[in-house]
């Protein structure tokens, strides 16, 4: 009984391969929105935010441990030039580093805040 309703109420294959043309499109839409919207949800503006940060600072990092470390080194042939500071100056140099790294995140706001502006579907086209 239950093996002819199942097969009563199933459609051929002959019907099945027609209307499949006309499934499929739709099907593809339906992935497609939903992939969008998975991409959507993943990429915030937090995580674009943190991107361009993490890109702006590095530079940054790179750049005073370079120059901390060629500062620490060429310091005692330049230390006859200094005038009222000594060549190893802890206060100067955690200064200079400390104004380095208060300046950096502020010179990458006014970028992040631009490209959160832009449209992404705009900025895909200009790359």
């Amino acid at each position: 009984m239950i093996a002819t309703a199942w097969t009563s109420s199933t459609l051929s294959w002959e019907s099945r391969r027609q209307r499949a043309p006309v499934f499929a499109p739709i099907a593809l839409l339906l992935a497609a929105i939903g992939l969008y919207a998975v991409m959507a949800h993943s990429i915030s503006q937090r995580n674009i935010r943190r991107l361009i940060f993490r890109e702006g600072m590095r530079p940054v990092v790179l750049g005073l441990i370079a120059g901390l470390t060629m500062s620490l080194a060429v310091n005692r042939t330049l230390g006859s030039q200094l005038v009222g500071v000594s060549p190893y100056d802890p206060v100067t140099l955690a200064t200079t580093s400390a104004a380095l790294i208060l300046a950096a995140p502020l010179a990458c706001q006014l970028p992040s805040q631009r490209a959160l502006r832009i449209d992404p579907a705009v900025a895909l086209r200009h790359d």
